[in-house]
C-alpha cells in the first residue's frame, strides 16, 4: 500500500505522513536525521522559525537526491514576525534559512500578535509564488474564527493537539465549510504510556502483527489526519512509516473513536500560553 496525500482546499496534495522536527537540537542533528528520514520514504518534513533547525532541513533537501518537487516543507512564522510588511521579511529570511525558492505550507506558529496583519503578507506571498499554501497553528479560541472571517485565502491546514484521547471532532466541525484540514502534534499523546498501553491498541498491535504506536499512526491516516510524528532513532523511524500495509476496519475505528476523552496533554489556557511564548525571539 502507497502512501497516502490529501487534497487540499487549494487543490494542492499534501504528503498525509511526515517527519516533525520539534526540539530536534542543531542543524546538524536535524539534517542527519532528515536524511535518514528521506532514505526511508518519508516526503513530509515539518519545522518552524522557533525550532531553530530550518537550515538543517534545508540543507537535507539538498543533499538527499530527491527533486525538490518531491518534497513537502512546511515551516511556521513566529508572532515576532507578524504584521504587514514584516511578515513578508520574515518569509525572505525564511526562504533563506531553508535554502529553498518556496515554501510548500507557511502556518501562524501562535494566536498571538498581529495575526491578521501576518495574515494578509502571507496571502502576498502566495501570489508572488514564494508560499504555496498557508495556514494555522494552535488558533482554537475565537481568534479562529476571526482569521477565517477575515481572510481572502482560507487556512488550507490548522496544527493542533490531536490523538486518541482528544480527537478534536468539535474543531473539525468548525473548520469543515472552509475544507481546513487538521494535522497533529502529538499524534502519540506526548508518548504518554498509558495511551500507548491502552489495551484495545495493545490487542490490535497482536492482531496486525504492529506496535501500539503503529495503530495509532493508521487511525490517524484513515482519520484523515495530516500527522508528522518526531523521532531521530532510525528504529522508530522506521516503524513510523511502516503503517500502510494495513488497514484498520470500520469496526476498529469505531472502537477507537470510543476512547476520546477530551483529554489534552498540553493544558495552558490563552493567557497563561500568552504569558509563557510572549518573551521569546527565535534567532535569525
Amino acid at each position: 500500500m502507497e502512501q497516502t496525500f490529501i487534497t487540499l482546499n487549494n487543490g494542492r496534495r499534501i504528503p498525509q505522513f511526515g517527519l516533525g522536527v520539534f526540539m530536534v537540537t542543531g542543524d546538524e542533528a536535524t539534517r542527519k536525521v532528515c536524511l535518514d528520514a528521506i532514505r526511508l520514504g518519508y516526503r513530509h518534513i515539518d519545522t518552524a522559525h522557533a525550532y531553530q533547525n530550518e537550515r538543517g532541513v534545508g540543507q537535507a533537501v539538498r543533499e538527499c537526491g530527491v527533486p525538490r518537487e518531491d518534497l513537502w516543507i512546511t515551516s511556521k512564522l513566529w508572532p515576532s514576525e507578524y504584521g504587514e510588511g514584516k511578515t513578508l521579511a520574515g518569509i525572505d529570511k525564511m526562504l533563506s534559512r531553508l535554502d529553498t525558492d518556496y515554501i510548500d505550507l507557511l502556518l501562524l506558529h501562535q494566536q498571538f500578535g498581529d495575526y491578521l496583519g501576518a495574515w494578509r503578507d502571507m496571502e502576498k506571498a502566495v501570489a508572488t509564488g514564494k508560499v504555496r499554501s498557508i495556514g494555522l497553528s494552535n488558533f482554537e479560541f475565537s481568534r479562529l474564527e476571526e482569521v477565517l472571517d477575515a481572510a481572502q485565502i482560507k487556512p488550507a491546514t490548522l496544527q493542533v493537539e490531536c490523538h486518541p484521547y482528544y480527537q478534536q471532532e468539535a474543531l473539525k466541525c468548525r473548520i469543515a465549510p472552509y475544507g481546513t484540514v487538521i494535522e497533529s502534534w502529538y499524534p502519540l499523546g506526548h508518548g504518554d504510556v498509558g495511551l500507548l498501553n491502552e489495551p484495545l491498541f495493545n490487542r490490535l498491535a497482536q492482531k496486525y502483527g504492529k506496535t501500539s504506536a503503529q495503530i495509532i499512526l493508521r487511525w490517524h491516516i484513515q482519520e484523515g489526519n495530516i500527522i508528522f510524528p518526531k523521532s531521530t532513532n532510525p528504529k522508530h523511524l522506521a516503524e513510523n512509516i511502516d503503517i500502510f500495509d494495513f488497514a484498520l476496519t470500520g469496526e476498529e475505528m469505531a472502537e477507537i473513536r470510543k476512547l476520546d476523552k477530551n483529554q489534552r496533554y498540553f493544558t495552558l489556557n490563552l493567557e497563561e500560553q500568552e504569558a509563557h511564548l510572549s518573551q521569546f525571539i527565535p534567532a535569525d
